[in-house]
Order: structure tokens, then C-alpha cells, then sequence
């Protein structure tokens, strides 16, 4: 007989749960190291860097580049037998993440490498030809957001630019799309809109990873003057496209200050474009940044039912008052709704906050968002849309359902374009 046969029934069933409860964290930290996904840096370091070998390196990179267990890309290929790592480039907030959005970044030196670090946003958003001297090849370690207004797919097409322009050859380490590969939302960016927050004509969630991309925007001539670059991507081992991040194993590394989580970058498709305008807070200076939409007039329980009453798939809206700690709000009562996504699969997140705005409309005309902003609001709103025709569209009846046609038209012909360029 079982030792435990010989228990007492109630001694029995509590030496079963604390065996389960004993064992079960166990199995799952042991599934929570053995990430299902391998980055491009640890595929490169499995080949012992081969297209590296010999090489004076300059790798653009910031504090997301990292392998599975948060080990830097610079440390990695600092020590790395056969290479040269002979310079450092930071996109906004650094190559170590040293800088706060918007700052303005000089050259500096590594403090750790002793490596001269150049500022891709500072006075150059491209690296310049003095930058690029005595470099034979250019690396790119980011992780990306998955929205076309997030600015390091804008430094890396910037950055193959310059490389086609000095013939130096160009590599992608391929990281996952956070958003997944399938999900593909909203319109292209026009022809004179281009700007470092809408840089191509790709739409606003574009699903691919930045070496999908990169590919993309070489093959398809879509980099300034048309440049072409000798490019390689070096792939990912085990991802695929229905994968957001929590699916990959991997650890994330906020991939800038109010990109905090792994699902932050949901949330900052969902309402960051409408907080360019300045007049809606989307969250940033709370401890839930992009997870709210709110102001100091709305009734948050009348905002959660009537956004409820849409009956939109994958999304679930609870009223929400708080109090910002920092930036535009800093102090002031904010009503509103907290975004849970509750199906990320089917959330359409571009649109939930034009339904928003729909709504706000509806409950508050007298508070119409884009007759409140600044002008230089509207205009970096229009930028991050890549066009004014999407605000003039939607601003004629405040629905939804008249701009959504037409970008969901442009999001699936830039899939058809797309395929051909997808990895996984």
C-alpha cells in the first residue's frame, strides 16, 4: 500500500495539493527559461558569428538588444572571438537606454567598452560617412513595436541608407513582431507625409519583424532615393506569425520608457495616436500608459457602458478616475475607461480610439478634441497618420465606419505586397 493510502483522508488530499503546489512553479520556471523563440543574436552567436568573422563592426543597438537571459549585443559581440567591435549607434534614448525620450544625444563613449557611441537622434538621424569610417560592416539589434510611428524602423531604414550610400554591407538581427505577423492595420503613409514617425509607406501596424522589413523596404525601393543595400538578415529560430511576445519565451526589456510590458505595445496601438493631440490623455504619466483614455469632464461610467454597448470583439472597457504623477496632467482628477484586452487575436486596435472619439463626440460635441488642440498637435496627429485625409474624412460625421473601409483596403493591399517578403 501507498503511504499516503494510509493517511487520514483530509491529511492525504493536503499533502496532494502541497505536492502540486510545490512542483507546479517548478515546471513552470522550467518551461519560462527554455524560450520557444531563438533571437537573431543568439542564432548568429550558435554560428559562432561567421558573416562577422574579421570584421570591424558598427552596431546600432539599444538596451532591447539582449539575448534570452538579458546579456547586451554589445557585450556579446564585444567579446566575441574574430570580431571587431569598433563603434556604437543609439536611436532615441541611447545605445544603453542613458537618455529620456525626445533628448537630444552627442557622441560619447561606452563607459563599459570604452567604445565612441554616436547619436542617431541628435543633430543626424543617418549615419554620416565620418561615423562610418574604418567600418566594414553594420549591425542592427532592436526590438521593434510593431507601429510605424515607433522611430527605430525610421533609424533603421535611415541607417541602410547609409550604408548603400558607403557600400558597406548591412545585417538585421531579426526579433519578434510583438504584435504578431498576421496583424496588419491601417493606412499607408501619402507621398509628401513622410516624416521620422511615418517614414514609409507601410501602414500603422504592419506586421512584419524589422527583417521582414528591412527586406521590404530594399527590394521594393522604398528607401530614400531609392538606395539598395547589401543586405542580410540573420532569422529566428521557432517564431511564428499568430505569435504576440508572450508566446515567444522570451524576456522583455521595455522598449522605451513608457513601453513598459510585453503587451504595452497593444496598448500603444490602440491609443497613441489620439494622445498626439494633447487633449485626451492616453495614460503616460500614470502607472498604466496607453492602457487609458480619459479627461477631466467625462463621466467614466457613461464613457464604459456606451463603449461597452459597441459590443467591439476582444475588448472589454471598465471606468477608471486617477490622478497623473507627471507630464501634461500632473495632479489633475482624469475620468475615463482602462482598455483590457481580453482577445488579442481579434481586437481591431487601430480603431478603438476612433470609436472613442466616436463616442466623445456623441456625449461631449462642445469637447471635440481636434477644435480643443493646437494646431501643431493636429498637424503631428495627421503626421503620425501619414495623411490629413483620414482626420478630414472621419471629422465630417465623427464615424468610425467612414475611414475604416478605405485603410482596411490599403492594410490588405500592402499584405498582398508583403507576403513575398515574410520569413516565417
Amino acid at each position: 500500500m501507498h503511504p499516503v493510502d494510509t493517511l487520514p483522508m483530509g491529511i492525504a488530499m493536503r499533502t496532494l495539493i502541497l505536492i502540486i503546489l510545490t512542483v507546479c512553479p517548478l515546471l513552470f520556471l522550467a518551461y519560462a527559461e527554455s524560450p520557444v523563440v531563438a533571437t537573431g543574436i543568439e542564432v548568429l552567436r550558435a554560428r559562432k558569428f561567421d558573416i562577422l568573422q574579421g570584421k570591424r563592426v558598427g552596431l546600432i543597438t539599444n538596451p532591447t538588444g539582449v539575448d534570452a537571459t538579458l546579456h547586451s549585443t554589445i557585450d556579446i559581440l564585444s567579446k566575441a572571438p574574430g570580431v571587431k567591435l569598433v563603434a556604437l549607434f543609439g536611436p532615441e534614448h541611447g545605445a544603453r537606454g542613458d537618455f529620456a525620450a525626445g533628448d537630444n544625444v552627442d557622441t560619447y563613449t561606452d563607459a563599459r567598452t570604452g567604445i565612441p557611441v554616436y547619436s542617431l537622434y541628435g543633430k543626424t538621424h543617418k549615419p554620416t560617412p565620418e561615423m562610418l569610417k574604418g567600418i566594414d560592416v553594420l549591425v542592427y539589434d532592436i526590438q521593434d513595436n510593431g507601429c510605424r510611428s515607433y522611430t527605430y524602423i525610421s533609424t533603421m531604414g535611415k541607417a541602410m541608407e547609409a550604408a548603400a550610400e558607403n557600400n558597406i554591407p548591412f545585417v538585421v538581427l531579426d526579433r519578434p513582431n510583438p504584435l504578431g505577423g498576421n496583424r496588419v492595420e491601417g493606412n499607408c503613409v501619402e507621398p509628401g507625409w513622410e516624416s521620422f514617425v511615418g517614414q514609409y509607406a507601410i501602414p500603422y501596424v504592419y506586421g512584419l519583424t524589422c527583417g521582414e522589413l528591412a527586406t521590404m523596404l530594399n527590394d521594393e525601393k522604398m528607401l530614400a532615393n531609392k538606395a539598395h543595400c547589401a543586405l542580410t538578415v540573420v532569422p529566428m529560430n521557432g517564431w511564428r506569425r499568430e505569435m504576440v511576445f508572450a508566446q515567444t519565451g522570451l524576456p522583455w526589456v521595455p522598449a522605451s520608457p513608457h513601453i513598459p510590458q510585453e503587451n504595452s505595445s497593444m496598448f500603444y496601438a490602440a491609443t497613441g495616436v489620439l494622445g498626439e493631440l494633447g487633449v485626451i490623455s492616453e495614460g503616460v504619466g500614470y502607472t498604466l500608459p496607453f492602457e487609458l483614455l480619459a479627461a477631466e469632464w467625462i463621466d467614466p461610467l457613461m464613457m464604459a457602458d456606451r463603449m461597452n454597448a459597441l459590443n467591439l470583439p476582444g475588448v472589454i472597457f471598465r471606468p477608471i478616475t486617477f490622478k497623473p504623477f507627471y507630464g501634461q496632467w500632473t495632479g489633475k482628477t482624469l475620468h475615463g475607461v482602462q482598455i483590457h484586452l481580453v482577445d488579442q487575436q481579434k481586437v481591431d486596435l487601430l480603431g478603438i480610439q476612433f470609436l472613442f472619439l466616436q463616442v466623445h463626440q456623441e456625449l461631449y460635441p462642445a469637447k471635440d478634441p481636434f477644435h480643443s488642440a493646437d494646431s501643431s498637435r493636429v498637424r503631428m496627429f495627421d503626421k503620425v497618420m501619414g495623411t490629413s485625409r483620414m482626420r478630414r474624412e472621419f471629422t465630417k460625421g465623427y464615424k468610425y465606419e467612414d475611414i475604416r473601409p478605405a485603410m482596411d483596403a490599403e492594410a490588405k493591399a500592402f499584405m498582398a505586397k508583403a507576403k513575398k517578403y515574410m520569413l516565417y
